[in-house]
């Protein structure tokens, strides 16, 4: 039985509050006088929704700007020497992307929309320009840059789980606690991404992903119906996860 609309909230109908925002603290640096925050309220663009297929940016374009994921979901990706895609990450509202690309000059990944989504962009070298007035900025930048390899970190954590149920497990587990952290329902949700995304961020056949939520909704450990998901039992999905190195990691990141 499909879920009530009234139940649950799709993605690409969230926007997350400032105050959820990963850039929250760049936005609004401690000990920044009320002009200063005004001039980097300034700069930040809010760009025009981007619709399902609609690319952020491409790989090898230059680096001019930082964004932040205000409603939907964005998929980043690589492609590699012989042309396949690589999914290197699933951002949700209040998540940065192209973080990674500090101090390059050119994009290393693609950012594509997944559905309707909308973000702010930050040029990086305005913003590089304020950070040398405005005090505490540079530190909050450097904090961003080191939560971007503590996520790269988790990453390799995931795809590293020795089972196909555990890393499904864990991928669910840090949806839980993402969306959770931002005002969202932790324990139900739509999911942006296909199976087909999810298996190749996760190192799986298509085949095995489908069976894996098939086994975790006859389980009982959550309800799964297409792209909706309830989780029933978040014990069992860290038990299944492989707790607690993983959930530790998890919790120190999201």
């Amino acid at each position: 039985m499909q879920p009530a609309e009234s139940n649950v909230i799709k993605l690409a109908r969230l926007t997350v509050a400032c105050t959820h925002c990963s850039l929250r603290d760049v936005c609004n640096p401690s000990g920044a006088e009320r002009s200063a925050r005004a001039e980097l309220d300034a700069i930040v663009r809010r760009r025009q929704p981007l619709a399902r297929g609609q690319h952020v940016f491409r790989a090898g374009e230059p680096f001019r700007a930082i964004y932040c994921v205000r409603s939907g979901c964005i998929k980043t990706y690589a492609t590699t020497d012989d042309g396949e895609e690589q999914v290197t990450g699933f951002h949700l509202p209040g998540e940065l992307i192209a973080i990674d690309a500090m101090g390059m000059e050119r994009l290393p990944t693609a950012a594509v929309a997944l559905e309707t989504s909308s973000i702010c962009e930050i040029p990086f070298d305005r913003l590089n320009a304020l950070a040398r007035r405005i005090p505490g900025l540079t530190e909050q930048l450097f904090a961003l840059l080191t939560q971007e390899i503590a996520h790269y970190q988790t990453l390799l954590l995931l795809v590293s789980r020795k089972t196909a149920e555990a890393r499904l497990a864990a991928f669910l587990l840090s949806l839980s606690m993402r969306f959770g952290r931002r005002g969202f329902s932790p324990s139900e949700f739509y999911l942006s991404m296909s199976r087909n995304d999810i298996g190749n961020f996760l190192g799986m056949a298509v085949e095995t992903v489908s069976r894996v939520f098939t086994r975790f909704d006859e389980e009982g450990l959550i309800t799964v119906r297409r792209k909706y998901v309830r989780i029933h039992d978040l014990e069992a999905l860290r038990e299944v996860a492989g707790r607690p190195r993983l959930e530790h990691a998890l919790q120190a990141q999201f």
